[in-house]
């Protein structure tokens, strides 16, 4: 993909109002492109980082994660195939809606702005490296996508657990959702 597609992809989605309908689109593959988001939230295209906020929201809203568990870029007529190293966003922050009530809720703020309500349709999972052991937490985002969580919003996040036996949960949306497992 050359600088020219990149342009052209943009000022086709430009005029979109809303969150682009990707779920809809089902273009033949176009082809690899080098696009790579890093394990940081960092994108970059042919080795450069992309620094334009905008082109990073706008290639964020036409993102979607297949069956195939690999990450694409779609427009109504495109496909193109892109590679992410970890999760493609971050989740930066969070606020806690009715804090100790039953009607607790969790909002998720990513590196990219967007929101995510921690739910039955959006649940957070957390994975453990083998050897160290350490917490890697994410949440689904819809289109197969998800956020890591940062350490500082994870750390967070424990600090509001209840710990039942030697599971520890944070509840929202009147469900709860594993955090871990207490050393013992």
């Amino acid at each position: 993909m050359t600088d020219k597609t990149l342009h052209t992809i943009e000022a086709l989605m430009s005029s979109q109002k809303g969150r682009p309908p990707v779920e809809k689109w089902f273009p033949d593959l176009s082809g690899d492109i080098d696009i790579v988001i890093k394990s940081d939230g960092s994108w970059f295209h042919e080795g450069v980082q992309i620094f334009r906020e905008t082109l990073v929201t706008l290639f964020s809203s036409i993102l979607r994660r297949e069956d195939d568990r690999d990450y694409y870029l779609l427009t109504p007529v495109e496909k193109w195939r892109i590679t992410v190293e970890d999760a493609p966003f971050l989740a930066v922050d969070f606020d806690v809606v009715d804090e100790g009530e039953v009607t607790q809720s969790l909002v998720f703020v990513t590196n990219i702005g967007d929101t995510v309500l921690l739910s039955e349709d959006s649940k957070l999972y957390v994975s453990f490296d083998e050897n160290t052991a350490e917490p890697s937490p994410y949440i689904e985002m819809g289109r197969g996508l998800s956020a890591k969580l940062t350490r500082s919003v994870y750390y967070r996040l424990v600090e509001l657990a209840d710990c039942v036996g030697d599971e520890c949960f944070i509840r929202s949306q009147q469900k709860n959702f594993l955090l871990g497992v207490l050393e013992k």
